[in-house]
């Protein structure tokens, strides 16, 4: 990595974090350690410390509920399913991004030539 990009990084992965959390409650419920996995697949996230506080206020502002289920191989587990705020939420911010993220390609790949 480059000096300095690091913070840089950081802020991305932290504003597209929720969003993609969201996303991918978008088809079905998960448990928190499911979408750790996946975030971590996508190397998004590095620890649980990282999405367990996030869920938390992903559900106090009402974008995602919860339920509780008995597991088989240990405790009850937390299930998180997208309310309709949070797919109203997602859909805006999907719409934001495709925008946003094609001006930045554009100007990145041709350096601003047209």
């Amino acid at each position: 990595m480059v000096p300095g990009q690091a913070p840089f990084v950081i802020q991305m992965r932290k504003g597209a974090l929720e969003y993609c959390v969201l996303a991918l409650l978008r088809h079905d419920e998960r448990y928190g350690f499911e979408l750790v996995r996946e975030l971590s697949a996508a190397e998004l996230v590095t620890s649980e410390g990282t999405i367990y506080p996030l869920l938390s206020r992903l559900r106090k502002d009402g974008l995602v509920e919860t339920t509780w289920r008995e597991s088989t191989q240990g405790p009850p587990r937390r299930y998180y399913r997208l309310s309709a705020q949070g797919k109203a939420s997602l859909e805006s911010f999907i719409g934001q991004w495709q925008q946003f993220s094609g001006a930045v390609n554009r100007i990145l790949m041709s350096g601003g030539k047209k």
